[in-house]
């Protein structure tokens, strides 16, 4: 069977061969004596104990060369889960612009300064304009953001834009009402010259007259308006396109939402029930709560409601009040995706209750006969007017 100086050998070649693999080891050979016996086993333990240590070194050094591989992708992990943060802190905002400044802040990836907070805004990445616009106007500037559509929002917003204009051009206007009843102008001046519902388009003459006395009791220059004039006719101001949905933002804080029943404009009169929400003067209506986009939209400009009697319990009607027989301007959305205009002459829409239907129909003339621009601006004139008395 091999003396014990063979069997040395041989488990030294092993140990110093490890590719090669060691033969199944040999039982004691019956021919040695016990020491030799003795001698031999502890050889064969020696050699298991210095392969287990050679094991371990052998993971231990991968372990270390692996960290030293992660050394550099650990930095990148961080950056990934920091803009994966500020990803989620931008769609927070979107959806609750103090919530989402609040997650930021917290989350140490926005700075509780003025400074940082109006970088962030300026920026603007990844935020909704009208998110933007909210949150300026909560605390106290239009080609960068939409304006939001709360009548006070507008007014402290515009008001701030007005100190902050005078404040860096000195002397162009007489006061901070001035720069703001004409910045108003300019806003409804362009829309009125080129928004296509708009038939009776203003003339330079009568903007030039709508602006008399506003500088303080003052007129302001004729070649000014007259600039003005031209350069919003030429080329009108367009609000930067939103990154994300911005019709979705359109539905947070409506005038009022809920079930209603519309009857269909088609041959067949059907009764279909509906997810409305009202805001921004329009009325959207829905299949599911859940839609991300509505099946129709009925802005109400130039539309009259009045309350019907019907089969069905608790309807009202929505309608052109000079012509019964005129087609309403709304669009729908058509099974197959197309959006098409809608053919409704009037709107018939039942609620479940007397007093819901007495809470929309309420909502719903709130919404028609309200104009914060304008509201605003006489408010405004009225003021200059009245300092110019005294």
């Amino acid at each position: 069977m091999g003396t014990v100086s063979e069997l040395c050998v041989s488990s030294l070649q092993t140990f110093l061969c490890p590719a090669v693999k060691p033969p199944q080891e040999a039982p004691v050979p019956d021919d040695l004596t016990p020491e030799e016996q003795q001698e031999l086993e502890n050889i064969r333990r020696r050699k298991q104990e210095l392969l287990e240590d050679i094991q371990r070194l052998k993971d231990e050094i991968a372990e270390v060369t692996s960290e030293i591989e992660n050394l550099g992708s650990t930095e990148e992990r961080k950056n990934m889960q920091r803009n994966k943060q500020v990803a989620m802190g931008r769609k927070k905002f979107n959806m609750d612009p103090k919530k989402g400044i609040q997650f930021l802040i917290e989350n140490d990836l926005l700075k509780n300064t003025s400074d940082d907070i109006a970088q962030f805004l300026y920026k603007g990445e990844g935020l909704n304009k009208t998110a933007i616009g909210d949150y300026l106007g909560e605390r106290q500037f239009l080609w960068s953001f939409r304006l939001p559509g709360e009548a006070q929002k507008i007014d402290r917003m515009m008001e701030a834009f007005a100190q902050r204009y005078c404040q860096c051009n000195p002397g162009v206007f007489q006061s901070t009402d001035t720069c703001y009843i004409l910045s108003f102008a300019i806003i409804m001046l362009n829309t009125s010259l080129h928004n296509p519902n708009v038939k009776d388009k203003p003339t330079v003459e009568r903007f030039i007259s709508m602006n008399r006395g506003i500088n303080d009791g003052g007129d302001l220059p004729e070649d000014l308006l007259r600039n003005l004039y031209e350069s919003i006719k030429n080329e009108p101001f367009k609000i930067p396109e939103d990154d994300g949905n911005d019709l979705t933002h359109t539905f947070f804080n409506p005038d009022r939402e809920g079930w209603l029943l519309k009857l269909g404009g088609g041959r067949v009169k059907t009764w279909k029930r509906r997810w409305f929400i009202l805001t921004d003067n329009c009325l959207y209506y829905f299949e599911y709560t859940t839609d991300k986009e509505p099946r129709g939209i009925i802005p109400l400009e130039n539309l009259s409601i009045k309350e019907v009697e019907d089969k069905k319990p608790n309807c009202f009607e929505l309608f052109i009040p000079d012509n019964k027989d005129q087609v309403i301007k709304a669009c729908k959305t058509e099974a197959d995706g197309r959006v098409v205009e809608g053919n409704h002459t009037f709107y018939r829409i039942s609620a479940p209750t007397a007093e819901e239907k007495d809470e929309w129909m309420n909502s719903i003339k709130a919404a028609i006969s309200r104009d914060p621009f304008y509201e605003m601006l006489a408010a405004r004139k009225k003021k200059v007017s009245s300092m110019k008395r005294h």
